[in-house]
């Protein structure tokens, strides 16, 4: 069958399994790519890259490689002509690739020497079409699960009665998956939003390790809260001024005056 979508240049859809969420700060580990030329023909690559640094054992978690997994594979330094020569002269897809995985393999080339140049390339994010076609907002809700039109949207009191009735309607069906749904508070936080009973922060900033508390992102992940809150405090005053969750910047903020989360079951 015809690619449903004219190309005038092919069009590589890709995938990125990384060490982390941050395309700036995080490496790359695997690299699935599938190239659509013109006529409709597809061409497959995958690498399995060494990052050069620790898979975080959370991220392990998630898409199941481990270090042991890619000690002897090659770097992405290794393999940059390579992946750059199959990437060459083609536009991007992918899903959330805007946000991330384009982003991400732009650094990699760049920490390699190499402009990828992916502002000069078309765009074609997955997500986004369907974010474009299949609208997630309140309006869209009302529409799904009650089937009226939301008459005075982005009014706070039409909104918050909108969003019960939403509520009530998501928790009465009890069909398909909506079956597994908890049906108490406690549990419907957890099953939406599952706890890590090591992180000291709901966004998991700070990470209990080796028995304290460490920062657990950017440059200073790994390190120790008590070491920072002693010696580099002007950390903690940067956090207090950042786009941090409430929760992490009171944690840096009781730092300050000296004091630290209690340990992981001990709250």
């Amino acid at each position: 069958m015809a690619f449903p979508l004219e190309l005038k240049r092919p069009l590589i859809v890709f995938d990125i399994e990384s060490t982390g969420i941050s395309p700036r700060k995080d490496r790359i580990i695997e690299l699935a790519a599938v190239k659509v030329l013109p006529d409709g023909t597809e061409e497959s690559r995958c690498w399995l890259l060494n990052p050069t640094v620790h898979i975080p054992e959370e991220t392990t978690a998630i898409h199941g490689i481990a270090d042991e997994d890619v000690k002897d594979c090659p770097t992405f330094l290794e393999k940059a002509k390579e992946i750059f020569a199959f990437f060459e002269g083609c536009d991007l897809s992918g899903f959330n690739a805007d946000r991330f995985d384009i982003p991400c393999l732009e650094e990699e080339f760049a920490r390699s020497g190499m402009n990828f140049a992916a502002g000069r390339r078309k765009h074609v994010d997955v997500q986004r079409i369907y974010h474009r076609m299949e609208p997630r907002d309140l309006t869209a809700a009302v529409r799904f699960y009650c089937n009226r039109s939301h008459d005075g949207a982005h009014g706070a009191e039409a909104d918050a009665k909108a969003t019960l009735e939403v509520l009530k309607a998501q928790l009465s069906r009890t069909d398909g998956a909506y079956g597994e749904l908890p049906r108490t508070a406690d549990e419907l936080d957890e099953y939406l939003v599952p706890h890590d009973p090591l992180n000291a922060d709901r966004s998991g900033m700070f990470r209990w390790k080796d028995g304290e508390w460490t920062v657990n992102f950017g440059k200073k992940r790994g390190e120790s809260l008590k070491r920072i809150m002693l010696n580099e405090p002007n950390f903690l005053k940067w956090m207090l001024k950042g786009d941090f969750d409430t929760d992490a910047r009171m944690i840096a903020s009781d730092a300050l005056e000296g004091r630290l989360p209690p340990p992981p079951g001990v709250r």
